[in-house]
């Protein structure tokens, strides 16, 4: 499960704002993850409930998880098009030189805080 890694990585960063920026505490953080990054929410929202209980900063704070859509892109006719609903094949020329472009990221958008 590297979706705890991931929760330990985001607190750190978030309390690291918090400090520098002299915040009481983080009511909110939200952020973007690829649909086809390989974080499963269910997972991460379960570990964040238990790792915020071990920080300063985001004890009682919200993760609000907002996906981003995976976008390939044909290399013959250049079209752009859904990963998770075409797969590998474009679905304008049909061909298989495809490659994606967008959808495995995950990021910090927005930290909420007093």
């Amino acid at each position: 499960m590297h979706e705890l890694g991931l929760v330990f990585y985001i607190i750190k960063d978030v309390e690291k704002i918090a400090q520098e920026n002299k915040a009481s505490k983080v009511s909110s953080v939200t952020i973007q993850i690829g649909e086809v990054s390989g974080v499963i929410d269910s997972y991460l929202l379960d570990c964040w409930k238990w790792a915020i209980q071990k920080t300063t900063y985001l004890q009682e704070a919200k993760l609000v998880i907002e996906p981003i859509k995976a976008i390939s892109i044909c290399e013959d006719c250049k079209e752009e098009y859904e990963t998770v609903k075409y797969a590998k094949i474009c679905p304008k020329c049909h061909s298989e030189h495809t490659h994606l472009v967008k959808g495995t990221e995950m990021m910090i958008k927005e930290i909420e805080a007093q």
